[in-house]
């Protein structure tokens, strides 16, 4: 039984040998015959890759010859990528916050009785016009058993009655708003700036308004007021602003959205903001020079929106970036810019 063993095992081994011996030899065989296959016949000085000699025209990748030619390439045989390309120019670039706001009336004012009663007569309807010093409702303060003569309820302002809170037969006292009369003439826009602007917000900054009334149009405004306080509940700064013209069309109480600019940059290089390759924390632009050939420059940024970047330093007005196509571009790289 052992002997048995030993000559299988003998037998299987030697087989192994065999074909291990014959694949090398086939790899050797196969090896050989692609070397002889891949070497190319040595051409004569001058002959073309057509089959020409002479003075033949380059053909494609710069090989001299008959050949047809393929597209525009380099003297080093790389092929000039498309590209449209933007001049560096000295401009105004503004950083803005995007906010949402209400009209409200300039002035506007809640009257309060003198003394707590039976509220006998209301004279107004909401809109009517209201001057400053007239009487407006009247209470009667008698009691069971105490007769007292009507006392009047004066407006402290001019202006439009914006609502009624009270109902004529209601029992008021000092504490109750009768009406609330705001100036219509005069329309400001309050909003509530985020806290992370909260330093950006002062007065005099100027600002674009829309509103969903009136779509298509901005009107521009400036900050009038700020709040020296944050509200805690909201971590939001209450500022508001006021019309730089008035306009008839606008109402109190409308919804307003608000770009308010809180920074801005005058006679500085500005490019669009999608020429620039954000690397690794590098700032990159392609510059194009008078050869048509890509430079990789690092620039330093300043100001950004959602169209254009400061540039800092890095790049002079006058000089030309790819605008379009530059994700694919290497230093050194041929161009050719199209419009």
């Amino acid at each position: 039984m052992n002997k048995m063993t030993t000559r299988v095992v003998s037998i299987v081994i030697g087989g192994l040998i065999v074909f291990f011996a014959v694949l090398i030899g086939l790899n050797l065989y196969w090896g050989m015959r692609r070397g002889t296959a891949g070497s190319a016949p040595v051409r004569a000085a001058g002959q073309g890759a057509g089959g020409g000699t002479g003075g033949g025209r380059p053909g494609a990748g710069g090989i001299p010859g008959g050949g047809q030619g393929g597209p525009p390439a380099s003297p080093a045989g790389r092929t000039a990528a498309a590209v449209q390309v933007t001049e560096v120019t000295a401009g105004t670039i503004e950083n803005n916050v995007v906010i949402n706001g209400d009209i409200l009336a300039a002035s506007q004012v809640s009257i309060f009785p003198t003394v707590g009663g039976k509220l006998t007569q209301l004279r107004y309807q909401v809109g009517d016009w209201v001057n400053r010093g007239q009487t407006v409702a009247t209470v009667d303060p008698s009691r069971p058993g105490e007769e007292y003569s009507e006392s009047p309820v004066v407006s402290t302002i001019g202006g439009t009655v914006l609502s009624a809170p009270a109902s004529l037969g209601d029992t008021v006292s000092p504490s109750t708003a009768v009406y609330v009369i705001g100036d219509l003439a005069n329309l400001v826009v309050e909003t509530f700036v985020p806290e992370r602007f909260s330093n950006t917000a002062r007065r005099g900054l100027e600002a674009l308004v829309s509103l969903e009334a009136l779509p298509g149009e901005t009107f521009p405004a400036t900050v009038q007021e700020v709040s020296p306080v944050l509200d805690p509940a909201t971590r939001t700064l209450r500022i508001r602003l006021r019309f730089n013209q008035r306009d008839s069309r606008i109402r109190a109480g409308m919804f307003a959205t608000v770009s308010l600019v809180t920074n801005a940059r005058v006679d500085v290089p500005v490019i669009p903001r999608s020429a620039v390759i954000n690397t690794y924390g590098s700032w990159i632009v392609f510059v194009v020079d008078n050869s048509n050939v890509a430079r990789r420059r690092t620039i330093t940024p300043g100001l950004e929106n959602e169209t254009s970047i400061e540039v800092q330093s890095g790049l002079d007005p006058g000089e030309r970036i790819v605008s379009a196509g530059q994700n694919f571009l290497s230093d050194g790289d041929p161009v050719r810019i199209i419009e």
